[in-house]
């Protein structure tokens, strides 16, 4: 018995230590500051190890360790709302107003957030300036998850492209492209390779009328198969009939085709997305576009969480719907906010 009393000791005192830790992190959250406390959080839990393993995470330079990215936007509106905001009686009432406060509506990036401040086309048109500024916002809402029984998820998205001529006067938004789409996910475990598809309602319009009006509804499939570091997503779709008379852009799948091929290398924190579109006549009228989008980390000095630098090429036709019918060869280089 007498053997075990100084372990006993040891472990009252360590238990003690680990209490006051917890403590102190828990008080430096509630003010706010997050680094600190996963730093004391992580010095309770290193404390709980057998010696040999212990990490003493606490002794971390943060001026050196930029890595270490505790700190969220979310959080620290979350704080805002527990210290700084009155709570009502009223249960559904508060939790009306954390939600508008944090901004906790469950929207996600689906596509890339990005503006390219400087784009260049190299044939240009008379009537168009060769430098403008490219952005795309592109937000996704789920819906519902398992409805069917089938690990799926069904969601709703909207992506919207923007082409704007900031280099003339006035600076007009040549062309913007709107793009709402529902589809539903469904994970698929029997091969290795393929990790899941999706099908998808899709539109897309520019919002104009009579002769500079595009618009046009598909169907797709779309597949994601993983070779390591490496996807390959390829996508298939159908284009829904229109009467004639309301058809803005009949000949559309001339130059868009059926389908596309997109090749996703990831590298470290870098990104390489290809994607190839091509209408599979093998003659005069074939017609295709490649575009690359490489997303890279920012220097020190613009360094950002969650933020890249990112550079666009893209060559074909089908740049954006009022351009679908003519070849197009512009850069671009700017910020990416998801990829």
């Amino acid at each position: 018995m007498k053997k075990f009393l100084p372990l006993f000791i040891c472990t009252l005192c360590l238990s003690n230590d680990i209490n006051k830790i917890y403590q102190e992190a828990q008080d430096l959250e509630n003010q706010g500051n997050y680094k600190e406390a996963m730093l004391l959080y992580k010095k309770a839990a290193d404390l709980n190890l057998p010696k040999n393993n212990q990490e003493d995470r606490y002794l971390v330079d943060l001026s050196k360790n930029n890595e270490h990215k505790v700190e969220s936007f979310t959080n620290m509106k979350k704080a805002f709302y527990q210290n700084q905001i009155d709570k009502v009686n009223d249960k559904e009432t508060d939790e009306n107003l954390k939600q508008i406060i944090t901004s906790d509506f469950g929207l996600y990036p689906y596509k890339k957030n990005y503006i390219l401040p400087a784009t260049y086309q190299l044939n240009t048109p008379k009537d168009q300036n060769a430098f403008e500024t490219n952005f795309q916002i592109s937000l996704e809402k789920p819906i519902s998850y398992n409805f069917f029984g089938l690990n799926e998820s069904i969601s709703a998205a909207y992506t919207q492209k923007s082409f704007w001529q900031t280099g003339e006067h006035s600076s007009p938004f040549r062309e913007t492209n709107y793009e709402p789409e529902v589809f539903i996910q469904f994970p698929y475990k029997s091969t290795s390779t393929l990790k899941g598809y999706k099908v998808a309602l899709n539109h897309v319009s520019n919002g104009k009328n009579d002769e500079l009006s595009r618009s046009w509804n598909r169907v797709y499939l779309e597949g994601y198969f993983q070779l390591s570091n490496l996807f390959i997503i390829p996508k298939v779709w159908y284009r829904l009939p229109e009467d004639s008379a309301d058809d803005d852009n009949p000949n559309i799948e001339d130059y868009y085709g059926n389908g596309d091929l997109t090749f996703l290398y990831a590298y470290k924190k870098h990104t390489f997305e290809l994607t190839l579109r091509n209408n599979l006549d093998f003659n005069d009228s074939n017609k295709g576009s490649a575009e690359l989008n490489w997303t890279f980390p920012l220097p020190d000095f613009l360094y950002a969480t969650d933020t890249y630098g990112i550079f666009q090429v893209f060559s074909g036709y089908g740049n954006n719907l009022i351009d679908y019918d003519r070849e197009v060869h512009k850069v671009g280089l700017g910020i990416a906010f998801s990829r």
